[in-house]
């Protein structure tokens, strides 16, 4: 691999981290009544991500639907399997309860994932979209569900009310 190749994995999961960490610290901003701030750590998240995307396709990352849903089928099976099982065995003999909190709602959340992708693939296999629905995102433990929520998270016990509409 080139040295040029590595340096753009790491530049892409360093953009990608930083992303995420700048809208968690907006959502803080936000929630300390610093809208400015948190307008701040929105726009540099957004030009993180610019950074990520274009290090990926430098690596040609991004390829047709069906191969991105393979890639994506493959991380979210190497999750379930794999990751998250393990580290939730690791916080549990460690009794870090809020490490093996986070690795279960992430663990429990990817198996819903990684059905979705398939059933996507499996769709996109026999030359069609799938079908026209709305996502709706747990913010506690992000649990993913089809169409409108109802009643409880499955996973954590939010209010359906208060999950995101994803559009």
């Amino acid at each position: 691999m080139s040295k040029s190749l590595d340096n753009l994995k790491t530049a892409f999961a360093g953009e990608s981290q930083a992303n995420r960490r700048y809208l968690a610290f907006a959502k803080k901003a936000d929630a300390e009544g610093l809208p400015q701030i948190a307008k701040l750590f929105r726009a540099a998240a957004a030009a993180e991500t610019v950074h990520a995307h274009n290090h990926l396709r430098a690596m040609d990352g991004v390829k047709s639907t069906a191969e991105n849903l393979e890639v994506a089928i493959a991380g979210e099976n190497y999750e379930v399997v794999t990751m998250y099982p393990t580290m939730l065995a690791e916080a549990n003999a460690e009794d870090d309860k809020r490490a093996a909190k986070s690795f279960n709602y992430a663990l429990q959340t990817e198996k819903i994932h990684e059905s979705l992708y398939r059933q996507a693939a499996d769709l996109l296999n026999k030359g069609k979209d799938a079908p026209e629905t709305t996502f709706y995102v747990c913010p506690v433990c992000g649990y993913t569900h089809e169409g409108p929520m109802e009643g409880k998270c499955p996973v954590c016990s939010t209010p359906a009310e208060k999950f995101e509409k994803i559009a």
